[in-house]
């Protein structure tokens, strides 16, 4: 653990950054062991670190109860390390599910492991498993490895029940959950190159994953037979994945806009997120809502990304344009 004469104030400074997420395939269905396909966007969150007084995190002393996430990574690598004040800044939109939560807890655990061990480099594996934990602690012990996976190793993460056919297993994930044990296979994969780009349109409205993920086990537990469209789109996910592999963006387009009228079907879209998807539409080769819906974003797949963003707009949103394959979490020079 550094001390007060291997942490100088120059040897302490630290940047780091780490990218957020969009949902390309298969939220929701994920809970019922169906995979899913996360992408990291080009949007990301940075952290920097610099010697203080005390602990604080955008000149507000450090709390545990407002900065989960950071209280935890700081207690595992600093707790005995001369303090440190926290700025975070970026251009991933809070509480939109872009994964905001995860891109802190990457660029947090980045920047304080380089601190406490400055000759080692990042440890993906490590990390990853200590921002799912960070995630899950901050989220009363409930949170799948997607967000965290995707932000540290940055590309497409697929998540699966299993290990899928397709892309790279990399490792495995478990957490005890207020409901069970759970486990995770992650998978990364870097998708063919293309001039292909994703429009996020954010409605601006807050919705709660918890509430969106309950209402959906509540309508299957009033209705079992509806897990037939959990099923479809799991099938959908894995279409979608082996267009995705194979660069054929016109399929992987039309999986999208499939995976979210299953999604409506299920009740966690809009008024907000059809307004916008219907103007996306017309320029788009896919369109569809991404997380756990109620509000938050949809997601665009396009040529066309100014003609894409101005629709959105229009319509309303705010938009973020994004190349597919981003990198994952880094240190800034």
């Amino acid at each position: 653990m550094p001390t007060h004469s291997s942490m100088g104030e120059e040897s302490t400074l630290v940047v780091a950054s780490a990218p957020g997420k969009c949902i390309l395939f298969g939220e929701h269905a994920v809970v019922y062991g169906q995979p899913a396909v996360a992408v990291a966007i080009e949007q990301r969150l940075t952290v920097s670190m610099t010697p203080a007084t005390s602990w604080s995190v955008d000149g507000s002393a450090l709390d545990a109860n407002k900065h989960p996430h950071i209280t935890m990574l700081r207690d595992i690598w600093l707790n005995e390390a001369p303090p440190m004040a926290l700025h975070i800044s970026g251009d991933i939109p809070r509480a939109s599910g872009l994964g905001s939560s995860a891109a802190l807890s990457s660029a947090v655990g980045a920047a304080m492991h380089h601190l406490a061990h400055p000759e080692k480099g990042i440890d993906r594996d490590g990390l990853s498993a200590l921002a799912h934990r960070a995630e899950a602690h901050a989220q009363g012990g409930r949170a799948s490895p997607m967000d965290a996976s995707t932000s540290v190793e940055g590309g497409v993460v697929v998540l699966s029940d299993h290990k899928e056919p397709i892309g790279k297993w990399i490792y495995t994930r478990q957490l005890t959950t207020p409901e069970g044990k759970r486990t995770w296979e992650v998978h990364k994969l870097t998708p063919q190159q293309d001039d292909i780009y994703l429009v996020l349109g954010n409605t601006g409205v807050h919705a709660s994953t918890s509430k969106q993920v309950a209402m959906v086990a509540d309508a299957l537990a009033a209705d079992p037979s509806r897990m037939n469209e959990i099923h479809a789109i799991g099938t959908i996910a894995r279409r979608g994945l082996a267009a995705l592999v194979q660069g054929d963006y016109e399929a992987v387009g039309h999986a999208m806009s499939e995976n979210h009228l299953l999604l409506r079907n299920l009740g966690v879209s809009s008024p907000e997120l059809e307004t916008l998807i219907r103007a996306a539409a017309p320029s788009s080769l896919g369109v569809k809502l991404t997380g756990a819906g109620g509000g938050g974003c949809m997601v665009a797949l396009t040529r066309e990304p100014k003609q894409t963003s101005e629709a959105i707009e229009l319509a309303g949103g705010r938009s973020l344009i994004s190349r597919l394959g981003n990198e994952g979490v880094r240190l800034e020079p």
